[in-house]
């Protein structure tokens, strides 16, 4: 039995490299203050002014989310940086439904070992922590929204020296009357925003689908242009910036996000029982990475649907003479993808059972 004293940095944990971390993502986080934010020092909890000033009655949205097995994806390929976005747009986005403006974002990063960088031999496995923090900056930063804290855990035992999970929190302001009605009608229009692809949901069907394929993350696939670690690490698309552009100008009756439950579930969350929300699949263009999934996995065209986005990010619920004043603007980017009907649930052309 060894008699010497031991340390923090011999159980795994060293409080050093963690410091330098920190330090490293406060200064990079300076770049994503608002006036609105408050000095807070050292202290963990940082201060933030609500900017209440032209509203009647404000609320408050709050949401977090993470990234999930995409993590796998960006281990296996070595490249970490648009994880960041990832984690940035699926609480942001999240924020959009309801109306809100993203305020602030806090970030949970739990690693096996803390690295700045990927550069030494040592830390040849280990997760480059300045990537993943350059990516949650920059995404912060698009959407005017202050990166106001956060928490890096070095867990030695739980994780691996390579691994890594991600989580996000995001909260943002609306005034009431701002806030989506629901109040949807037959005949209104179904307005859509495109992905950028996969996004962040439905890894464990995609890992488990390359898996049973055999094949390689560096592959170019026939469809492709790119190979299929690239493609898969698109970053999810930041819809703050068009979203809020709208509210500004129309009123939207209902709107969704297009994470869990895929194109098919979300959009069923927007109709009422007696609804049928009806999504034209020939009115944008379907990423080619979901023909190769379905291709490679021989996954049903339903089980896609409820999976994932299917080339579309964000759903919007418009009335008829609200969404021609959209659809009127040339430099606008919402495009007509759907109606509602009478009815139940969703069609959306190709997701039959």
């Amino acid at each position: 039995m060894s008699t010497l004293p031991l340390t923090y940095r011999d159980a795994g944990v060293d409080i050093a490299a963690g410091d330098a971390f920190a330090r490293a993502i406060s200064k990079l986080a300076q770049r994503t203050k608002t006036a609105d934010v408050l000095p807070s020092g050292d202290a963990y909890a940082g201060l933030f002014r609500l900017p209440l000033s032209g509203l009647r009655t404000p609320l408050l949205a709050a949401t977090c989310d993470g990234v999930g097995t995409k993590i796998l994806v960006a281990r296996a390929c070595r490249s970490y940086r648009g994880l960041g976005q990832d984690l940035v747009a699926m609480n942001v986005n999240d924020l959009l439904p309801r109306g809100a403006r993203p305020l602030f974002f806090l970030d949970y990063l739990a690693v096996g070992k803390i690295a700045l960088s990927a550069s030494g031999e040592a830390d040849a496995a280990a997760v480059p922590l300045l990537d993943l923090a350059q990516g949650i900056v920059d995404a912060c930063a698009a959407v005017g929204c202050a990166l106001l804290g956060g928490e890096t855990a070095e867990m030695p035992d739980l994780y691996d020296p390579g691994d890594c999970d991600l989580a996000g929190f995001a909260v943002g302001l609306v005034d009431q009357a701002q806030v989506p009605s629901g109040d949807v009608e037959v005949g209104d229009v179904v307005l859509g925003l495109p992905s950028s692809g996969v996004h962040s949901n439905g890894f464990s069907l995609v890992r488990r689908v390359i898996a049973q394929a055999g094949l390689d993350y560096r592959e170019t696939l026939p469809g492709l242009d790119r190979s299929l670690g690239a493609e898969l690490l698109q970053p999810t698309l930041l819809y703050v910036e068009p979203v809020l552009a709208l509210l500004g100008r129309v009123r939207i009756k209902a709107a969704a996000h297009i994470t869990g439950g895929g194109l098919l579930g979300r959009a069923e969350k927007l109709v009422r029982e007696d609804q049928r929300i009806l999504i034209d699949p020939h009115s944008y263009a379907r990423p080619p990475i979901f023909d190769v999934i379905a291709r490679l996995g021989y996954v049903q065209e339903t089980e896609l649907a409820r999976t994932f986005n299917m080339g579309l990010g964000f759903l919007v619920v418009l009335s008829p003479q609200h969404a021609e004043t959209i659809l009127a603007d040339a430099a606008s980017p919402w495009r007509r993808v759907g109606h509602i009907a009478a009815g139940h649930g969703a069609d959306l052309g190709y997701a039959q059972s």
